[in-house]
């Protein structure tokens, strides 16, 4: 493309990245972006983003695009972390430019597929994913729950070290190739919020209070398929809080645990992500 260079986003100084993906989330579908620069590497680390395989658009020391790039070597795989562009720079084909490129490299770099996850609600991002080949894997939804529950626990629930749980997902992350990385211990470990982990049969939960009065789920794996497990081991969150509302955010597969959110009277957030992959 005619004036646009792509340089490794680590060439660039942190504020200037930081102000570049600031403007491209002003008008988010969730909202605009509003982390302080000091947070910025720790955000970054929960993506996974690894800076030196990153790219960012350039009209001359302008930026104007980027895309993040996040390895998963276990996987074989680079996951797009984030990929925006700045208003003036939108339908200027930078965009398609850095997609093209991640692709091509992540394939020079052995991997056997790239990922990403786009909203559903992302009509103008979704056209581009899937004209460059990316196929839906599943839907990955918030869910959200006042509290106060007061129904008996029931199951097997222990409270079990980080690092045994850790362990737990990184097996099942091996088995399954199909779970965000954000609710893996790549990106758990980056959290700024104390967590805990709870194991019940064949899943396990892992969550923090995340405000005064709320607890998130940052990770809920259930490989059963009736996942009563899950619904014992979020049945024992909202006991052990019952003034905190519970939020899951929209990285939930109905099929590892969604169902029995559901079940538990969980209601489902109005917009979700999409989890897509495309085969290299």
């Amino acid at each position: 493309m005619n004036g646009i260079r792509l340089v490794p986003a680590d060439s660039l100084a942190p504020h200037v990245l930081h102000a570049a993906f600031t403007a491209a989330f002003a008008d988010y579908l969730i909202g605009p972006f509003n982390l302080p620069v000091d947070q910025w590497p720790r955000f970054l680390a929960r993506q996974g983003v690894d800076l030196a395989r990153s790219r960012a658009a350039m009209a001359g020391e302008e930026v104007q695009a980027f895309a993040l790039a996040a390895p998963r070597d276990e996987l074989a795989s680079w996951r797009l972390g984030t990929m925006g562009a700045l208003p003036p720079a939108r339908g200027s084909g930078a965009a398609r430019l850095l997609l093209d490129d991640f692709i091509a490299r992540a394939r020079e770099a052995g991997c056997a597929r790239v990922e990403l996850e786009c909203f559903a609600q992302n009509e103008r991002g979704l056209r581009l994913y899937r004209s460059r080949g990316f196929q839906e894997v599943c839907a990955l939804y918030g869910w959200r729950h006042a509290g106060g529950t007061q129904d008996p626990a029931r199951g097997d629930v222990r409270e079990v070290p980080l690092e045994e749980a850790f362990a737990w997902l990184d097996e099942a992350s091996r088995r399954r190739a199909g779970l965000p990385l954000q609710v893996t211990p790549a990106s758990l470990r980056a959290q700024p919020v104390a967590l805990r982990a709870w194991r019940c049969g064949a899943a396990v939960l892992v969550a923090g209070e995340s405000a005064p009065a709320q607890s998130t789920v940052y990770s809920l794996v259930d490989e059963e398929e009736g996942q009563h497990a899950a619904a014992h081991l979020v049945r024992h969150l909202l006991l052990s809080s019952p003034a905190h509302a519970i939020v899951v955010p929209q990285l939930q597969r109905d099929d590892l645990g969604g169902r029995a959110l559901q079940r538990l009277g969980f209601a489902r957030q109005p917009l979700h992500q999409l989890l897509m992959h495309k085969a290299l």
